[in-house]
């Protein structure tokens, strides 16, 4: 069998293609909502580690149990991922999985519900740990 030889100007439209196709799902996600999430804390350890890269999407309806990505209320510029530990109507109470490590509702109390960004759905970097958030 002769291998098909792949021309220079073929493979350079296909990686043009590729490439258009990749800015058009990243303009795709940004429309619908999607943010990226890097972990700097370990108040999420052991579930997220700091360099865990996440994909955060809006979310409609929240359970407790779900990672979510809220606005710190001390810094509203600041995103904070912790887990929703209750629901309380339009608040919810936050917690870290590494209490040691985490400031939370604890800290400073339930939050309204209009600070939450979105739900962590998918950790997508370092390779190793991709898949989906727990």
């Amino acid at each position: 069998m002769i291998p098909e030889r792949v021309s220079w100007t073929s493979l350079a439209g296909r990686i043009g293609m590729a490439a258009v196709a990749g800015c058009a799902l990243a303009g795709a996600l940004r429309l619908a909502g999607v943010r990226r999430v890097v972990v700097e804390g370990h108040s999420m350890a052991p579930t997220l580690l700091p360099g865990d890269r996440l994909l955060v999407v809006p979310a409609r309806r929240l359970s407790v149990g779900d990672l979510v990505a809220v606005h710190d209320p001390r810094d509203t510029r600041r995103l904070l991922i912790k887990r929703v530990a209750a629901l309380h109507g339009a608040t919810l109470e936050v917690r870290g999985d590494n209490p040691d490590a985490s400031t939370d509702s604890r800290a400073f109390g339930n939050l309204s519900a209009l600070l939450v960004v979105g739900r962590a759905v998918r950790r997508y970097a370092p390779p190793h740990r991709r898949g989906p958030v727990p």
